[in-house]
């Protein structure tokens, strides 16, 4: 990188100079305080630094930046809501880099109710997308513990799954098309609201998932779906893992694609929410070794609940689960997805953790996690597999808390050794050591060891094709 030193402050002031033509001074934070909250993620696993952060309020403002950030070789860091949990928005110690926050573009640009497609920019907050759908009588299906926060862009850059893929898919498949600017500031203007389009390469897909590392989204157009006439939402007590899979497929052969989530739930982990998170009770009155949080969906107003407690009545009587309740309100709904939602929060008031963010066949999931817990037993007695996710499509974050009373510390400082049990066995069985939440720095040095070497090379070229002089988001993903 041949940018610019903090050291030399006449550069860096001059830069700031042009940005503040660009922008207005508003819109530049360059104070220390001011800058802080963009600078750590939300584990505090990355704290970096930054000539300053950047504002924009259009697609243009975006690429006026990247075009003098490319003409000087300034490295920029691309940020949505912030909520990433691999450092790939947060901008490495050397403080050369401005960090560009997309909050101010947080447009509706249209609705084509026909099209069942929705245009926004890319600093719109999921839950604004979500409710924007809603008010026009359909449903965008992304959904996320972070959704409050999370921004459209930053689920596009990361590809972000959710609890919904098992229905909808994930990101991508969510989305029809993009905007997006390069690095040398040209506009990619892939708005298309198409279905079919055979006009050669699907270019949107190569800025979907590359973390910001080949230019940065601005706006996309994303798919809507009918609305639910009607929801059931049960959760269900179970023997073990094997049985929620026995579940799951009863339920894909008498519901089929009424099958809108499939949550896995370990108790350790409902015991930590119950300990730890306000306004949560335990569902059921006997504790069991795993749960599942099954809801359905219908265009029909009518039968659903009926269908529901038909096919839990089938699974008992093969003797898959323990124990279920039903949802009599929607209030009661957010209940037992809080007790889901709140999982990841939970575990931050048991000591150090561990995290994993893996998929594996669907079919081997059983196996994996027996495999996982007796391996950490060998390695690290006393440390407390937590294990949940979405068992439908074969993601589970696979986390591992500390010992009760160890040293936090001396715990953390054993992630590599974690890591290298859960990702060899995540190898063996074929899987992914990232299924949504992407690579960032966290998992940058692993990539090679898992990603098939002409797949990386494709990828380095992709670079540096769409970025030659490597100034978006350095030190990310490749």
């Amino acid at each position: 990188m041949t940018g610019f030193s903090p050291d030399e402050p006449a550069q860096g002031s001059a830069l700031l100079d042009r940005f503040g033509t660009m922008l207005g001074a508003r819109h530049i934070l360059a104070n220390a305080d001011d800058m802080a909250p963009y600078l750590v993620e939300p584990r505090g696993l990355y704290h970096g630094r930054a000539l300053c952060v950047l504002r924009p309020g259009s697609t243009e403002e975006v690429a006026a930046v990247l075009t003098l950030c490319n003409e000087t070789r300034t490295p920029v860091v691309p940020q949505g809501g912030n909520t990433g949990l691999v450092g790939g928005q947060t901008p490495d110690a050397s403080g050369r880099a401005i960090v560009i926050s997309l909050e101010r573009m947080r447009a509706l640009r249209g609705i084509d109710l026909a099209s069942n497609a929705m245009t926004v920019e890319a600093g719109m907050i999921l839950a604004a997308a979500q409710a924007e759908a809603e008010r026009a009588g359909r449903l965008f299906p992304l959904s996320l513990a972070s959704e409050g926060s999370c921004t459209i862009g930053g689920n596009l850059a990361a590809n972000a799954g959710g609890t919904s893929v098992i229905a909808y898919g994930n990101a991508r498949d969510l989305t029809l098309g993009v905007e997006a600017v390069l690095a040398d500031g040209r506009i990619y203007r892939g708005l298309s609201k198409l279905k079919k389009d055979n006009t050669g390469y699907d270019l949107k897909d190569l800025f979907i998932g590359s973390e910001g590392t080949l230019g940065i989204i601005t706006a996309a157009v994303l798919k809507l779906f009918p609305r639910p006439a009607a929801v059931a939402t049960a959760f269900i007590a179970l023997p073990s893992p094997a049985a929620a899979l026995a579940l799951l497929d009863l339920a894909r052969e008498k519901c089929g694609g009424q099958i809108t989530a499939f949550e896995l739930t370990p108790r350790i982990g409902l015991e930590f929410v119950l300990a730890h998170c306000a306004r949560t009770r335990d569902p059921l009155p006997h504790a069991a070794p795993w749960y599942a949080l099954l809801e359905l969906s219908s265009q029909s107003p009518d039968g659903l609940d009926e269908r529901l407690l038909q096919l839990l009545e089938h699974a008992a009587d093969r003797g898959l689960i323990c124990d279920a309740a039903v949802a009599a309100s929607l209030d009661q709904r957010k209940t037992f997805w809080r007790l889901r939602d709140e999982l990841s929060d939970a575990q931050r008031h048991e000591g150090g953790s561990i995290k994993h963010d893996v998929s594996v066949p669907v079919a081997d999931i059983a196996r994996f996690l027996t495999e996982v817990e007796a391996a950490l037993a060998a390695a690290a007695p006393g440390a407390r597999l937590v294990a949940f996710g979405h068992l439908g499509d074969g993601n589970i974050h696979c986390n591992v808390s500390q010992p009760i009373g160890a040293d936090r510390a001396a715990f953390l400082d054993r992630w590599d050794e974690i890591n290298a049990i859960v990702h060899g066995i995540v190898a063996r069985y074929g899987g992914s050591i990232s299924a949504e939440h992407g690579i960032g720095q966290l998992k940058r040095d692993l990539l090679p060891s898992v990603k098939d070497p002409v797949a990386l090379e494709l990828m380095r070229a992709l670079k540096a094709t769409l970025d030659p002089h490597g100034i978006l988001n350095p030190g990310k993903v490749i």
